[in-house]
């Protein structure tokens, strides 16, 4: 069932949204060569709990840490930990906060100094795809308009497109319904009306759609060893523009 929300819901969604995009462009600035994961993940922690707030992912499904940080290769979930962030890299942080009932989620890829130009592409194509979707986020079009809009717009640059993790509807829960694919048909899916919350997230590989999970549980990489990028925001469905609440200036 699709959850929909009203005014008060989506202003407390606000805060939690603004938490969480605040931890995330914190993360950006103090992100840097030579500093671990795990410190990273510290950062993000810090300040959501500053904020008054929760960070919604440690101990989701038993996940260790406050912050999905995956470097190069890794699409998703990667762990925190001893690792250390190298010049060149580029390192996608997830990260989700909890306060008043409702939850925020957005993700964005990151730069570690120079990167190579097709890495830049990669990071450019998968960012603009997040808002080709969005622009479809308006009642009366269905899901199936975001994930066409996210794939064409990808499979111009001969991207691929990750297909077994995909967005969702957010609330009092991380993750609810309806998912919204990175990939499909036009006209198809549930139809989007004001109220509705869904996290458009699309996670795009350099080469290939192929993904693996490591030994750990978690961490998706690349079948292809390419690297990929991933970007989201939580976006609220209203009468009028998608409203963006994890959006910082």
């Amino acid at each position: 069932m699709i959850n929909i929300k009203s005014a008060s819901d989506i202003a407390k969604m606000k805060i939690a949204g603004r938490i969480t995009g605040e931890a995330l462009k914190l993360a950006g600035e103090k992100l840097c060569a030579g500093m671990t994961t795990k410190e990273l993940d510290t950062i993000i922690h810090d300040y959501i709990v500053s904020q008054g707030a929760t960070p919604s992912f440690l101990g989701y499904g038993g996940f260790p840490a406050s912050a999905c940080i995956s470097v190069n290769e890794e699409v998703i979930h990667g762990i925190p930990g001893k690792r250390k962030i190298r010049e060149g890299d580029i390192v996608s942080i997830d990260v989700g906060a909890y306060i008043g009932g409702f939850h925020g989620d957005s993700a964005r890829t990151f730069a570690v100094g120079k990167i190579s130009p097709e890495n830049e592409e990669l990071m450019r194509i998968t960012e603009e795809s997040l808002y080709k979707g969005i622009e479809k986020a308006v009642a009366g079009n269905r899901i199936g308009d975001i994930s066409s809009a996210i794939e064409e717009h990808v499979r111009k640059f001969g991207f691929g497109v990750v297909k077994e993790y995909i967005g969702h509807g957010v609330g009092k829960k991380l993750h609810e319904e309806p998912e919204v694919p990175n990939y499909g048909k036009a006209g198809h899916g549930p139809r989007l009306v004001p109220g509705m919350v869904i996290a458009i997230e699309p996670m795009i590989n350099l080469k290939g759609d192929g993904v693996r999970v490591l030994g750990n549980d978690w961490t998706v990489v690349t079948k292809s060893g390419s690297y990929s990028a991933h970007f989201e925001h939580t976006v609220a469905i209203t009468s009028d523009k998608p409203i963006l609440l994890t959006k910082v200036d």
